[in-house]
């Protein structure tokens, strides 16, 4: 992820809306920084080693009063939405800092359950993904702003802190430091590179040794797969205008908040039912840009530990999801896709598809670190394993408040040299956000898109009840 992030934006961005109860700025920004102070995942940086010999690793540092930055002159919601598009081309740099906060004061027009002329307090915390997934920095945000004194955790290092684990390694465990103290410069740059050089024939000889034994785990997974007693892969889909083969240069984004009460179906997710209403939209919104389509596949993310394991920061595997596009009844195209994501997930988790991360693991980071400079992020496959990103998570209840209690939450899955459009699906308490990510490039009218998944959402509820 660390090395990914040097070629292309993959930050986390979790947006949260209070209200604005006109409670000072330096007192807000005095409050956050004294929390982000105890927070262990957010007292550390990544150190890199000399020649790539060996993995970054996360090491102490001070939180900076400039990790927090106010944005002045943005007074209503399109605004809103159109600075927060301008901070997802940008990027932390983990080896200096992994995380900041943007925070825009008395926004107008926020969307959600506000009374009549409330304005808001928008917070935007951005995160290297090398440092956490969906899931851990929602943990992070509800330790930034949930209420009490307590909640930030505390300022000792607990069981599990960062400080000795290495970044970009799957294999890798998140261990306890022994000390919050910073340790000598010699020792941070010349003792893991020599560690690496020693280890570099061995983890050579791992590697070749893990590779076999996935070359025999994909064959039995293969076999099993023809045997029937595991789910086969989705088959790949057709690129279509969503997926143009050109690195992103900007960045829209819309934002849709429901009740959640407007989307609940009994016997349903409200995953299944975002992914059948965004079948909908797309296919409208395609066939009225000229562009009709046959087959839609949707990228799902879903929690996941690997080898029986959970990683430090990162635990998801990404599921090839067919949105049945070709399936008119609603309710019936509902059913499909539920089958589809519980057949992605059987696969997923079986111990045969985790071989080839178990080659990864041992991979000798000058290796690994190669093949990322290398990648070429400007190419389109033939096949692809979806046209669009759909990324649920449930942050929890709403009991968050920084100046005034929350409102609702959001989220934007990066986009990439592959999927051009994203969606975010983010619970807090009795609000869903349905969020939109697009590169105007591959949609030039997102406020014509956002209006189909808007008409579509309330279609498909409609359809399912």
């Amino acid at each position: 992820m660390f090395w990914l992030s040097r070629r292309s934006r993959n930050d986390l961005f979790l947006l949260y809306s209070f209200a604005d109860r006109g409670r000072p700025t330096a007192e807000l920004r005095a409050a956050l920084l004294t929390r982000a102070r105890r927070i262990p995942d957010l007292a550390v940086r990544l150190r890199e080693v000399p020649g790539d010999l060996n993995y970054p690793a996360w090491v102490p540092c001070a939180v900076l009063d400039s990790q927090i930055v106010e944005h002045r002159g943005v007074a209503d919601w399109p605004g809103l939405e159109s600075a927060v598009g301008e901070l997802l081309g940008t990027g932390v740099d983990a080896a200096e800092r992994p995380w900041r906060v943007h925070l825009f004061r008395g926004v107008g027009g926020a969307p959600g359950p506000a009374p009549d002329g409330e304005t808001a307090t928008v917070v935007v915390l951005q995160i290297s993904h090398a440092l956490a997934d969906g899931r851990r920095a929602a943990a992070i945000a509800r330790e930034l702003f949930g209420a009490g004194e307590d909640a930030a955790a505390g300022a000792r290092w607990r069981e599990g802190h960062p400080g000795a684990a290495q970044a970009d390694r799957p294999g890798a465990s998140g261990g306890a430091a022994s000390s919050p103290a910073a340790p000598a410069p010699w020792a941070g740059d010349v003792v893991p590179a020599v560690l690496g050089a020693l280890l570099l024939p061995v983890h050579i000889v791992r590697t070749v040794f893990r590779g076999y034994r996935a070359f025999r785990a994909q064959r039995a997974l293969a076999e099993s797969t023809a045997a029937g007693a595991v789910p086969p892969p989705t088959p790949g889909f057709a690129p279509n205008p969503l997926n143009p083969a050109a690195v992103p240069t900007a960045h829209a984004v819309r934002m849709l908040v429901f009740a959640a009460a407007e989307l609940r179906v009994p016997g349903r997710t409200v995953t299944v039912v975002v992914l059948t209403a965004v079948s909908v939209a797309l296919s409208e919104y395609l066939a009225a840009q000229g562009h009709p389509v046959e087959r839609l596949g949707a990228q799902v993310p879903m929690g996941s530990a690997r080898n029986g394991k959970r990683l430090p920061r990162n635990n998801y595997r990404n599921l090839s999801i067919d949105l049945a596009v070709d399936e008119p009844e609603l309710s019936a195209r509902a059913d499909r896709i539920a089958a589809a994501l519980r057949a992605g997930r059987e696969r997923a988790g079986h111990p045969l598809t985790s071989a080839q991360d178990l080659v990864t693991a041992v991979t000798p980071a000058v290796f690994l670190h190669r093949d990322v400079r290398r990648w070429p992020l400007d190419l389109v496959p033939d096949s692809i394993a979806g046209h669009t990103v759909v990324s649920s998570v449930d942050r929890g209840p709403a009991d968050l408040h920084f100046g005034g209690p929350v409102r609702f939450t959001a989220g934007f899955p990066a986009i990439g040299s592959v999927m051009h459009l994203t969606h975010g699906v983010h619970g807090l308490g009795e609000t869903v956000t349905v969020s939109i990510h697009a590169d105007p490039a591959a949609v030039g009218d997102p406020d014509g898109y956002a209006a189909h998944l808007r008409a579509a959402v309330t279609e498909v509820v409609a359809a399912l009840r």
